[in-house]
């Protein structure tokens, strides 16, 4: 990106920005949507499974966890089209993207959440309990943090945006992104 751009940032009306913005977030939203749906379809499944009825205690509970997880997380990235659904043509979408933003976000943890619980209810059956199933979860939980968390605020600390805003770089002015 050439430094003029960085400093000016796009030259876009606030609308404009929000549409953009809007935009992108659905992009996002789809791929993290398709995924908890079909996480959450399969775990309604276990349930009816003959194997099933032999689980412990501990691994019924930690299935139920994992369907509520899974539950929330789907709720949270379905949340967009209720959302626009309620607030649209009302001149309110830079509130909807900044609402939705946020809700997608929560959907997303609580997305890692559902596989991190999935994988324990999976690896603990696979093992038979053994303490391994928990240091793998883990380390798949450490290797989500590092990525989704950790890697991009490191970014955006290290390239001076840290100080808050409406997380596209804008530092919330309304006065354009520097994308």
């Amino acid at each position: 990106m050439r430094m003029t751009e960085q400093h000016l940032g796009r030259h876009e009306t606030p609308n404009e920005r929000a549409d953009r913005r809007w935009t992108e977030l659905l992009q996002e939203v789809r791929v993290a949507q398709t995924g908890a749906q079909i996480l959450f379809g399969f775990l309604l499944s276990v349930v009816f499974m003959p194997r099933f009825t032999t689980l412990s205690g501990f691994e019924r509970g930690l299935y139920v966890v994992t369907v509520v997880l899974g539950a929330l997380a789907t709720g949270a990235l379905i949340a967009p089209v209720a959302y626009h659904r309620l607030l649209a043509g009302r001149r309110l979408k830079p509130q909807l993207v900044d609402a939705t933003a946020r809700v997608v976000t929560l959907g997303v943890v609580l997305l890692a959440l559902t596989v991190g619980s999935a994988l324990l209810m999976l690896l603990h059956l696979a093992t038979g309990g053994s303490p391994l199933a928990w240091v793998v979860v883990a380390a798949v939980m450490g290797w989500f943090a590092l990525w989704w968390l950790v890697l991009p605020w490191l970014l955006l600390h290290r390239s001076g945006n840290g100080s808050g805003g409406d997380g596209d770089g804008s530092g919330g002015d309304g006065k354009g992104a520097r994308d």
